[in-house]
This record gives C-alpha cells, structure tokens and sequence, in this order.
C-alpha cells in the first residue's frame, strides 16, 4: 500500500541556511539561474512551504523580468536596475534562493542617494503570455521625447520645465553638471529677460519631473 503523502505546511518565514537570511512573504529575493553565465533572477515570495516530512521547503514566487527577458526587449530608456513585476508564477526550492534584494517604486528609487547592488525599480507590470505592459502609455521628456531613464543625467528647463539629455542640446555631461541656469531655445530669449530682471536665482538639478505628454512604448 502507498504511503500518504505528507501535508504540506505553510510557513511565516524560513532561514536559508546558506546565506544566513531570514525570509517571508512578501521579500524580493535574488535566485539562482540554471545558466550560470546568467544574472540572478529575481522574484518576489508569495508564499513558503513544507512538505512536513524534513528540510524540503519550497517558495512559491512571482518573477520580475528583466528588460532583455521581455518580448520587446531592452530599449534606450530602460534602466540598468529596472525590473518588470510579471503574470509569471513558479514554485522553486528555497535552497535556490542566492539573497535578499530590494525593488523599489520608481519614484522611491530616483530619491535614493546611492543605488546597491541588491537595489532594483518597477514602473510596470508585464504579462508574459502577450508582452502587453499596464501601464502601456508613460510622460516623454526631452527633444528626442523619450521616457526618464534613471541611470541617465537630465537637465530643467527654467522657463518651460521640460527635461532634456545633454546630448540632444550639444552639450557635455560635464557642461550640464556646471549650470547654473538653463533655458532650452523655445524659451531662451524670454528666460534670459527674466533672469536678468530677477534678483533671485535657483540652480537646476537632474531629477524626474512629471509631464503631460505621453508616448505608447510598446
């Protein structure tokens, strides 16, 4: 006669021993690739169980994508660290699980001081199945209208507020960081006659900043 199998048990948190680290529902975790020529995958735990039987303990996760795993593939304003929270489902042993990591909103992540290397940002969901984004529409910037990418140095116009890459002004990285003030040409001549009847001066820094216009990037 077979044996029963064993029920399996749900777990508020486990320790994966190799690593030392203590893990629960919820956690962004880095995992091990069967390639190993490959990054670390990354994922976030749904769920952690037991077979009840001894140290088989399986994660039941939701994989992030990389921009080069999605059908698209990686395009100019994806960032080095962006990841895409997937329909993609899995269950793997939690003895694969190679540490913990950190995917931050977008917004949060263009405020931290220093980017780590278990650090990551999501602006979008991916279905895997069709290669559809939600959302699928994101504000452009710039003359070349292309979405922020956060790894990149953007400067502010004063008088329009839009955003623009060094590059698409002829201008150097070094050149930008050196402003004092800027006016793209739209707003050059008026900037300058304000700036100069104003008494009170601002610098610009290389942040995001909303904007009405909107591009479908997929």
């Amino acid at each position: 006669m077979a044996k029963a199998k064993a029920p399996r048990r749900t777990l508020d948190s486990y320790t994966v021993k190799p690593i030392n680290k203590t893990v629960k529902p919820g956690d962004c975790v880095l995992m091990r690739p069967s390639d190993p020529s490959k990054p670390s995958y990354v994922a976030k735990i749904e769920r952690i169980e037991s077979d009840g039987r001894g140290p088989n303990v399986r994660v039941r996760v939701r994989w992030y994508y990389r921009p080069e795993e999605s059908i698209g593939g990686r395009r100019q304003f994806h960032g080095s660290k962006e990841v895409f929270l997937s329909d993609h489902y899995d269950t793997q042993s939690a003895d694969t699980i190679e540490g913990k990591c950190m995917v931050h909103s977008f917004k949060n992540y263009t405020k931290l001081d220093a980017v780590g290397n278990d650090d990551f940002f999501c602006r979008f969901e991916y279905n895997s199945s069709t290669g559809a984004f939600n959302p699928d529409r994101v504000a452009v910037y710039c003359k070349c209208e292309m979405p922020y990418n956060p790894d990149d140095l953007m400067v502010q116009c004063e008088g329009c507020s839009d955003w623009f890459h060094p590059a698409c002004i002829e201008m150097s990285a070094e050149e930008a960081k050196r402003l004092d003030h800027f006016f793209c040409e739209n707003c050059s001549s008026e900037g300058q006659k304000k700036l100069q009847n104003s008494h009170n001066t601002r610098q610009s820094d290389a942040k995001v900043s909303s904007s009405t216009a909107v591009l479908s990037v997929f």
